[in-house]
């Protein structure tokens, strides 16, 4: 059954042979951006409550983009332009550094490399019941609505009330492209998103 699929054997070998492999290649990488973070006097990682499977809590991983105490300071929406982000935050959301922690949490079991998106418990409670069938797979870094949203913060920030429109609008937008995998998602499915969000990410150094 889709609903079990990252409970198969496979996806899950998938999963820690990418998710060690890049964290052994990227290792410099994660530990310069430690090193910055550290002395910018703030800790390095954002730990925040999401929602996965069945509704199953866990504690997501990033790397932080925002001065310490942001959560207090205002919404958890983040259009372009945003004064809680840091100058490192901007460079780090730019390329996708601050989610790279996130492998971490896919070596451990919480997330899978590829699935829907997780979201707080703020925003899947706005879930109609047939979109909660995101929620019958092991949520994952990258996926179908990763993909089409990547310029999320831009779209956030064109719109008179970024807020009201992430609950009203752009969460079930993105929903309705995580439910499209459910009904297409195999391993071969998961590497061609995953190639894909690669490339996507890369050529925003050119």
């Amino acid at each position: 059954m889709f609903s079990r699929l990252d409970h198969r054997p496979a996806k899950r070998l998938f999963d820690i042979i990418v998710s060690a492999t890049a964290l052994l290649v990227l290792a410099p990488v994660m530990l310069a951006i430690m090193l910055v973070e550290w002395l910018s006097l703030g800790p390095a990682f954002y730990r925040q409550q999401r929602v996965t499977l069945y509704g199953e809590r866990f504690e997501i991983l990033k790397f932080r983009t925002m001065v310490v105490g942001a959560d207090r300071l205002g919404a958890n929406v983040s259009p372009a332009g945003d004064p809680r982000v840091t100058r490192l935050g901007r460079f780090l959301r730019r390329w996708y550094l601050d989610e790279l922690p996130q492998l971490l949490n896919v070596l451990r079991g919480d997330m899978s490399m590829v699935s829907p998106r997780p979201e707080t418990a703020e925003f899947v409670s706005l879930l109609a019941p047939e979109e909660r069938r995101v929620l019958t797979v092991r949520t994952g870094i990258a996926g179908p609505s990763t993909l089409e949203f990547m310029d999320e913060a831009d779209i956030l920030a064109a719109v008179p009330d970024p807020v009201a429109y992430y609950k009203t609008t752009m969460v079930h937008d993105r929903v309705r492209a995580d439910l499209a995998y459910l009904d297409r998602c195999s391993l071969a499915y998961d590497i061609e998103l995953l190639f894909k969000q690669v490339i996507t990410i890369l050529r925003r150094l050119w």
